[in-house]
């Protein structure tokens, strides 16, 4: 049964997820206020801020908040989450960082039909896609794949009618509002504009990706010469995304 929010509280309602599970609504639609909400909480929680507490995942504008039954009871847990909410954290920490991506031809292959239906030239939809930043509004759908808004409005289409049944690892693809990167090879409905050869996920690493929600992304656009070396580097296990420290509230440290 759901459980409505109260005053003071940054999610409307409270809904059991399983029997050691509770996901926090925060809103119905992607914006950064409603995000910023759901990571503050996140990162409370991450941060071991309740003993039996667990997992703390967070959605667009929802957070999956784990913890142990044998620990807390789901109502003593809600009053927990409004405790620590009555003392909003300071936003976590953010990167941003730049992906170096090889866009159209062989490794983006539906840029030129995404450029036909949008009326525009291939290098205009390059170069909108690549001059701004994104956000990480949470990561989902494989392991590590960034879902990352807002495309400027001119780049914007419905998924593709049939999904591919794969999708090369490093493809970077837009669908909707969003963008995003599929960090291995897997299935996947969005269209390839481009792909970099930088790993984005390492089954083995300490991070098994160097981004997190809240973070930025942007997209450098590179050639085949830079391509071929970078791939050449990843081959060898030196290859790895550029990432500064953003500089605070409204700064930001420039790649």
């Amino acid at each position: 049964m759901a459980v409505a929010g109260s005053a003071g509280v940054p999610w409307r309602r409270v809904l059991p997820a399983g029997d050691s599970a509770l996901l926090l609504e925060f809103g119905d639609a992607i914006d950064e206020g409603t995000s910023d909400g759901v990571q503050r909480l996140a990162a409370r929680l991450q941060g071991k801020a309740l003993s039996g507490v667990h997992g703390a995942i967070p959605g667009f504008a929802t957070l999956l908040v784990e913890y142990d039954p044998m620990a807390w009871e789901a109502d003593r847990l809600v009053s927990a989450l409004r405790s620590l909410a009555a003392h909003p954290a300071p936003p976590p920490a953010r990167r941003r960082h730049l992906i170096p991506v090889l866009y159209g031809g062989l490794h983006g292959e539906d840029l030129g039909e995404v450029a036909a239906a949008l009326g525009m030239e291939q290098a205009e939809v390059v170069r909108l896609h690549a001059e701004r930043d994104y956000r990480i509004y949470c990561l989902g759908f494989s392991p590590g794949f960034p879902l990352c808004g807002a495309l400027p409005p001119e780049l914007r289409l419905p998924r593709r009618a049939t999904p591919r049944t794969r999708v090369p690892a490093g493809s970077v693809a837009i669908a909707g509002q969003q963008t995003g990167v599929y960090p291995l090879e897997t299935a996947g409905g969005w269209h390839l504009i481009g792909r970099t050869p930088v790993p984005l996920f390492r089954w083995d690493g300490e991070e098994p990706v160097p981004y997190r929600p809240g973070d930025l992304l942007r997209f450098r656009p590179i050639g085949e010469e830079e391509f071929a070396a970078l791939e050449a580097q990843a081959r060898r296990g030196e290859a790895a995304v550029e990432s500064v420290a953003l500089a605070g509230p409204g700064g930001v440290i420039d790649c």
